[in-house]
């Protein structure tokens, strides 16, 4: 029999959820039988899939061993622990953590398989001041709540536990979040602002979007706001807010609208990206701000805060 005491940062999951999580050498229909033959208790009680877990609950489980990771505190070897422990902080406290990543950094793993990803440097650099340990968390880690490309510069999100990775993550899908970019355009955008409507179709394979004007079962609408700040000869300092989160949004949109960012491998214009000696999207995460329409709970201090990046390489570069 094994037991779990729930902690803090499990309350609020449903009973599967967490045993997903928690006990990952389970198959789904034997989790779902040993929870009808009684073999998984809540509180020595009968329990139910949906069951909402709550902090001190005692969930025990009369499983066999072979399911569960028994390798001793110090055999295990962490990802995280591998990346290096620097992070670029723009804001931190008890709840969340704001950080400047820079051009050239993934935030989670991909087909390179590299552990130095931002969110390994978070947790390597929360590990080692004692806000994260792998050992008293059954089913939680510190989490990035939104994600920008691997050339892309700026703010990303992280919630250092699971109730503001709750909020925050219903405020983005609630567009509570506004996040704004600065881009440099090859082309002078006409009008010089607006909001903008289009379709985005991705291709797993190619890992690409096509933009169209024309709404499919395949696509998802887009929308994009920008702003012309300054431009200079065939260049354009562009402010942009994604009032929709897509895949290459900015870089497909901008380009579809004749105006592709410099620097832009994918969407762009080598022969001007060599002219201009940019080997990298002219594109910058660069302001966020809170604006919660509903109840922010543990995080409704930061309502109305904006926070800002100054350091835009690319302006004094070209402006």
């Amino acid at each position: 029999m094994r037991e779990f005491i729930i902690n803090k940062n499990d309350s609020g999951q449903r009973l599967d959820k967490f045993l997903e999580k928690t006990v990952k050498r389970l198959p789904k229909n034997l989790l779902y039988k040993y929870i009808r033959l009684k073999r998984i208790k809540l509180n020595g009680k009968r329990c139910d899939i949906s069951t909402r877990l709550c902090e001190n609950d005692v969930l025990q489980l009369y499983i066999n061993d072979e399911f569960f990771d028994d390798i001793m505190p110090e055999e295990k070897s962490y990802p995280f622990l591998s990346a290096p422990a620097k992070v670029n902080i723009v804001y931190e406290d008890e709840n969340i953590l704001l950080c400047h990543k820079k051009t050239g950094l993934v935030v989670h793993e991909d087909n390179d398989g590299t552990a130095d990803t931002l969110i390994n440097r978070i947790l390597h650099y929360l590990y080692e001041k004692g806000e994260y340990d792998p050992e008293k968390e059954n089913s939680f880690a510190p989490s990035l709540c939104n994600r920008i490309d691997r050339n892309t510069e700026g703010i990303v999100i992280c919630a250092k536990n699971s109730e503001s990775l709750r909020i925050l993550n219903q405020k983005i899908k609630d567009r509570e979040l506004h996040k704004k970019y600065l881009c440099v355009t090859v082309g002078v955008p006409k009008p010089a602002e607006a909001t903008v409507t289009a379709y985005l179709e991705k291709n797993e394979k190619t890992n690409t979007v096509y933009i169209s004007d024309r709404k499919t079962p395949q696509n998802k609408t887009i929308i994009t706001k920008y702003k012309v700040l300054k431009h200079k000869n065939e260049l354009a300092l562009v402010e942009i807010e994604l009032i929709t989160g897509r895949t290459h949004q900015i870089r497909a949109h901008m380009s579809y609208l004749g105006y592709p960012l410099l620097g832009d491998g994918k969407y762009g214009i080598n022969k001007i990206n060599r002219k201009y000696q940019v080997k990298t999207q002219a594109l910058f995460a660069y302001k966020l701000t809170f604006d919660f329409k509903t109840d922010g709970g543990i995080l409704s201090y930061l309502d109305k805060k904006t926070f800002e990046i100054n350091n835009v390489w690319f302006q004094n570069k070209f402006f």
